[in-house]
């Protein structure tokens, strides 16, 4: 199958390089304006199904690219639990102890009162083992090759599938607002993992 991977579009936060995870924000006006721009230009393909996570912000994103196609919800794949660094950007963050501790961990170290970058790759696998499980229900498996399915997720989601299934680290898979990847999608009931990645 192939996969094609996208990111929600921008909100006032994520404009302002602030750490968005469970506030529930929209999409701001200039994000939905770059997203209708993006999607009149032929970026985004043509898609079978359409996989979201459960934020707002992706299930806008939803709406915009794939009007016609009512997602699927994954509840596991919505955003990391940032925890005491909710809301704040780096000028906020500068001379917080904890702040520079998680930096000089590589982001290994869960966030104060939040999540642990482990704890939130397993549940992004989690989503995308429950993907694969509602696929295998209403997918004939003479026509998985034929299926292009769609994700509206998280700039975290995809970098922790990526790293899980395809390879490398995982801030090697960075990707902007409204951007993302495609790549095929080789699951044998029991193993999944990802091959010709190439981005959007």
């Amino acid at each position: 199958m192939e996969l094609i991977m996208i990111r929600h579009g921008a909100t006032k936060a994520n404009e302002e390089h602030r750490y968005l995870g469970n506030t529930d924000e929209s999409l701001s006006v200039q994000g939905i304006t770059i997203l209708q721009k993006e999607k009149n230009n032929g970026t985004y393909p043509m898609i079978d199904k359409l996989f979201a996570s459960p934020m707002k912000r992706c299930i806008q994103t939803a709406e915009i690219l794939y009007p016609d196609i009512q997602p699927v919800i994954v509840p596991d794949w919505r955003e990391m639990d940032f925890g005491d660094f909710e809301g704040k950007n780096y000028q906020d963050l500068q001379e917080d102890r904890r702040y520079q501790k998680w930096i000089d961990s590589n982001g290994t170290l869960p966030f104060p009162n939040g999540e642990s970058r482990a704890t939130f790759i397993k549940r992004s696998k989690q989503g995308l083992y429950a993907m694969c499980k509602e696929l295998s229900k209403t997918v004939r498996s003479a026509d998985m090759k034929y299926v292009v399915i769609g994700m509206i997720v998280h700039g975290g989601t995809i970098m922790a599938l990526l790293s899980s299934f395809y390879g490398g680290e995982y801030f090697d898979h960075q990707t902007a607002n409204g951007k993302g990847y495609c790549c095929k999608l080789c699951c044998d009931g029991k193993h999944i993992h990802f091959e010709d990645l190439r981005e959007l």
